[in-house]
């Protein structure tokens, strides 16, 4: 098919995530490889959000895709009540890697699935029913899920299931404390502490929060925020949950973005870098003491693919590829270079606000005066944001934006070189918010 055939038969019928069908506008992707896609027309972009976040050893990895071959010409499927050795080596392969004494895996098809199977989890273990998550969070869009999400996307799927406890980050979106990250951090759970007691200690079960915020603005926690969030919460017997669908698997320049916070939650779940999107799947790992507990007790969940032996065995090729060739290193590596890129963009640019990064995790927060002023307002857009974002992918690098907020988050194979070209396509672009500035 050309891409005009592609696109036609594609809005004709199927439907779009988070789109009236009627307004999309799909680019038709034929072909990716290492940090780039190509249209039908055979326009090469870069990927410099790793599509969702999520392709992080780049595309079309030849080592994978041997290891995909491979996996073809042994077991595809089992059901999950059986035993396969891609679950075992998976299994054993994650035990080993994710820190403290998470040594217990629920395998499931992706980040929301795997949020929903902690809930459960949660709620089972403690015999308690409220969850507390944040305001500016994202946890997925199934049922459960996305009644713990914060962001708007979650209002209308309300009215949701009931136990669901929402409360401001560290930093809100409108206001800043103006303070020191540690007072920040020290304010923040002062407040905390005290929705908990109003929602009762005694009937919270966890507390989801992703280590550091996604699409919501790619937030890290303030300092010591992590660490003292564990200890009020573990003082009350509240389970921390920390979801690294987007931050895990070396994004952040740790193999898990709570390493930099120098805790071990008590569940963590996963998706999108554990297979880096070649497959579906997600997982949840718990610790040894919620694992002990579903060894006596039945765990109330399951679906027909649920360790999925192919996606299993993709997923043990990523995770060597993502360690064999130091992806997790080089992202810790080209975080300076991300950030003198972004400093520099701020220098030239007066409508650039503010920046930040971790690893390869980056976002560029836009502005449309010399006061601060967010160029769009929460859940909203500006035109001039439309424009950049034309404008970069007439220059052959595609990403994406949220409200004031442009993304940097490419594929963790890239070189330093390739990184400040990205930077430069954006450079070249940023005229066109700069004029809203006057």
């Amino acid at each position: 098919m050309d891409g005009a055939e592609i696109v036609e038969l594609c809005k004709r019928h199927t439907m779009w995530s988070w789109s009236a069908g009627g307004n999309v506008n799909p680019m038709p992707v034929v072909r990716a490889e290492g940090i780039w896609f190509w249209t039908a027309d055979g326009k090469r972009y870069v990927d410099w959000n790793s599509q969702l976040m999520s392709v992080l050893i780049g595309h079309s990895h030849p080592k994978v895709l041997a290891r995909m071959h491979q996996a073809v010409d042994g077991l595809l499927f089992a059901h999950p009540g059986a035993a396969t050795e891609a679950r075992a080596r998976l299994g054993q392969k994650l035990a080993r890697l994710v820190p403290g004494d998470i040594n217990t895996f629920f395998f499931t098809l992706g980040g929301a699935e795997a949020n929903e199977n902690a809930i459960k989890a949660a709620r089972l273990y403690t015999g308690r029913n409220k969850i507390l998550s944040r305001y500016r969070s994202y946890h997925g869009a199934t049922h459960a899920a996305m009644m713990l999400t914060g962001d708007p996307r979650r209002l209308a799927n309300e009215p949701g299931a009931p136990g669901f406890v929402k409360v401001m980050d560290p930093v809100p979106y409108r206001y800043s404390f103006g303070a020191s990250e540690e007072e920040i951090t020290a304010r923040h759970l002062e407040y905390l502490a005290e929705v908990i007691d109003y929602e009762g200690p005694d009937r919270i079960a966890a507390m989801f929060v992703e280590s550091v915020t996604g699409t919501n603005g790619i937030l890290a926690p303030p300092k010591g925020w992590l660490k003292g969030l564990k200890a009020l919460l573990s003082s009350h017997g509240i389970l921390l949950v920390c979801d690294e669908v987007m931050a895990g698997f070396g994004r952040t320049g740790r193999l898990f973005a709570f390493e930099h916070g120098d805790i071990v939650p008590d569940m963590v779940s996963m998706a999108k870098g554990l297979t880096s999107s070649y497959v579906p799947l997600g997982a949840v790992g718990v610790s040894d003491a919620i694992a002990d507990h579903f060894r006596k007790n039945v765990f109330w969940g399951g679906l027909t693919y649920n360790a999925h032996t192919f996606a299993l065995a993709v997923a043990e090729g990523v995770i060597d590829v993502l360690l064999e060739e130091g992806m997790v290193e080089n992202a810790a590596r080209l975080e300076g270079v991300m950030r003198e890129e972004m400093a520099a963009l701020q220098a030239r640019h007066p409508c650039v606000r503010a920046y930040r990064a971790t690893g390869l995790f980056g976002a560029i927060d836009l502005q449309k005066d010399r006061n601060g002023t967010p160029l769009a307002g929460y859940n909203s857009s500006h035109p001039a944001m439309a424009k950049l974002l034309a404008g970069c992918l007439s220059d052959g690098l595609w990403t994406m934006a949220h409200w004031s907020t442009v993304m940097c988050n490419p594929p963790l194979c890239i070189t330093e070189e390739q990184l400040r070209e990205g930077f430069a396509v954006l450079d070249r672009h940023l005229g066109v918010v700069d004029e809203v500035l006057g």
